[in-house]
């Protein structure tokens, strides 16, 4: 996994360098300034967000501006300073030269194209402002995020399900419910997914989201595939005990049936047990029938096995956006305005808001924060990267990881873990100079 975000993240580098170096030459001709500052501005994004990557995951990373034309083996590790310092400068550019939201081309059925806009660069902008603490810098950003009248948090049931059994939650993840211009008023920035039968180089691949958060229910007896249960999932990835049992309280949406299943009822006609619960008993409880996150359902009637996912990827929206500003504010120690903020997304989560769920100055902790990004944010975060970036990643995972049965975590023991070590085949094919590996590797 190292080796692999290491490798795409440099490739994204050098495209986007090729962008930039050509907009920014004198040979340039046919287009206005103004086209040529938001070409440069979108690589500039593109650029920013693969450095911010590298730099959260391996702290100082060689630095590299001009587009590589072949093989070069004398690579050295900038400070990590002078690689903030571009993602920053990348960003503020980004942030004046790109489009508004609304002004990025749409097609003709009024879907947004999955085109940078000036909000992607301010979100990020923020979290980057926050890893290198710099939090009065971050909170302008993303509070110019929420007030610019753009987005609005999903407070109604909207879309293709509106009518159907749901939650307004739930909805912001729907296929056919995710993008801007179906509805989701709080998204920011979405990857959009299409089917490869009908639409050439429409997902890239086969991205393994839906099999990998879902649970294997189809290999019980008595259950068949169903897209109300999201298509053929694989259980690779299972909520810990904390997630399950400790992290939501009572009456949280987020928490509800339509957002993490814990229930199951046996669905092939032809079973004795047609219509009666599964029960939790041995091994299929880690696999086959463990509780899951909804947000990656996703049923192809074309493709059942389901290799491929065409469901669109939500990157940055509203909610998230609170949730930095929130974490900015309380490093300031701006407590009440912290939990205000926070306490939008309870007004939304809760029903019964402020009887339930309301959140209070003495609440507001770094941990307290991220318990609620988990809460808001489950199978749509990057959580290793906001825990390296937040320098909690060891003490959280050992403390609410103690008790799981299956898979227990084991070896998390230093810090040096805050980063990931450099990959080898890098430092080895690096002949005409030291690449240095990041200690304690």
């Amino acid at each position: 996994a190292a080796a692999r975000m290491w490798n795409r993240c440099y490739i994204m580098i050098n495209l986007t360098n090729i962008i930039i170096n050509s907009i920014e030459g004198t040979d340039v001709t046919g287009l206005s300034q103004e086209e040529k500052n938001a070409i440069n501005a979108e690589a500039r994004f593109f650029r920013a967000f693969a450095y911010n990557t590298l730099a959260t995951l391996y702290g100082a990373v060689p630095l590299i501006t001009e587009a590589l034309s072949g093989p070069k083996t004398d690579f050295v590790r900038a400070p990590l300073d002078q690689v903030n310092a571009l993602i920053i400068e990348d960003l503020l550019y980004a942030s004046q030269n790109l489009p508004h939201i609304d002004e990025v081309k749409s097609n003709t059925a009024g879907r947004m194209f999955a085109r940078a806009n000036k909000f992607m660069a301010m979100h990020l902008l923020g979290e980057v402002y926050l890893r290198t603490d710099q939090p009065v810098q971050a909170e302008e950003q993303l509070s110019a995020v929420i007030n610019s009248g753009a987005f609005q948090l999903v407070k109604a049931r909207y879309g293709v399900k509106a009518n159907q059994k749901g939650d307004l939650f739930s909805d912001m993840f729907v296929y056919g419910n995710q993008r801007r211009g179906q509805g989701n008023t709080e998204a920011i920035w979405v990857m959009e997914q299409e089917n490869p039968a009908t639409v050439v180089g429409g997902i890239t691949d086969n991205p393994q989201q839906r099999r990998v958060w879902g649970a294997a229910y189809h290999n019980v007896p008595g259950m068949v595939l169903a897209d109300s249960l999201g298509g053929r999932a694989l259980g690779r990835l299972r909520l810990s005990n904390w997630v399950l049992y400790g992290l939501y309280q009572s009456g949280d949406m987020r928490n509800s049936e339509n957002n993490i299943r814990r229930r199951y009822y046996y669905n092939n006609p032809t079973s004795p047990n047609f219509g009666k619960p599964v029960p939790y008993t041995g091994a299929d409880t880690a696999f086959n029938i463990t509780p899951h996150t909804t947000k990656w359902y996703q049923f192809d009637p074309n493709d059942t096995f389901g290799y491929a996912m065409i469901k669109d990827f939500i990157l940055m929206r509203l909610g998230e956006t609170y949730l930095l500003l929130a974490e900015a504010q309380f490093k300031q120690g701006k407590l009440q305005e912290a939990a205000d903020n926070i306490n939008k997304l309870r007004e939304r989560a809760y029903p019964n808001y402020p009887q339930e769920g309301q959140v209070l100055t003495s609440d507001i902790t770094l941990d307290f924060i991220l318990d609620e990004r988990a809460r808001e944010l489950i199978g749509e975060e990057n959580r290793r990267m906001t825990l390296m970036r937040t320098k909690t990643l060891v003490e959280r995972a050992n403390r609410l990881n103690a008790n799981n049965a299956v898979n227990p975590i084991t070896g998390l023991t230093n810090q040096h873990f805050l980063l990931l070590p450099i990959p080898l085949r890098e430092i080895q094919l690096n002949k005409d100079a030291v690449l240095e590996q990041n200690p304690g590797y």
